[in-house]
């Protein structure tokens, strides 16, 4: 588990854009079971996270099309929140940085690590944009 000192700013940069952090697995199952579409994104403390997800998830929320709720949680740290959500994930694997996007509760879109890593934050936002045009 990382502590909270280090992992403070990088929960706020999601934060501050609006998205929700979860602590709970009831409150994953909560906002997950909402109607509407939901991004989760799996927060971590790996450089790809910093380079590439983070910066790709806010700017994929400028587009006309954005989903109804976010949320996140953080790996390595919120561990009953990252293990319900990546429940939600199945059949992927875990794997962290990872976004994913639901439709009243259903998985319809998945970026795992492999598609952040070395990828850009704009080629992660298109990927996004794509996905909320065709499902938000």
């Amino acid at each position: 588990m990382y502590p909270e000192e280090l992992v403070r700013p990088m929960r706020a940069e999601l934060s501050d854009a609006g998205f929700e952090e979860l602590y709970t697995a009831d409150a994953v199952k909560n906002a997950m079971s909402k109607e509407g579409t939901t991004l989760v994104v799996v927060n971590s403390v790996c450089g790809c996270a910093a380079r590439n997800a983070r910066p790709g998830a806010k700017m994929s929320l400028d587009g006309a099309k954005k989903p109804d709720h976010l949320i996140t949680v953080f790996a390595g740290v919120d561990k009953e929140a990252v293990d319900e959500a990546r429940t939600q994930m199945f059949p992927f694997p875990p794997s962290s940085p990872s976004m994913a996007l639901f439709k009243n509760g259903e998985l319809v879109h998945m970026l795992e690590r492999h598609h952040i890593e070395g990828r850009p934050a704009e080629l992660i936002a298109e990927n996004l944009k794509d996905a909320y045009e065709e499902f938000c």
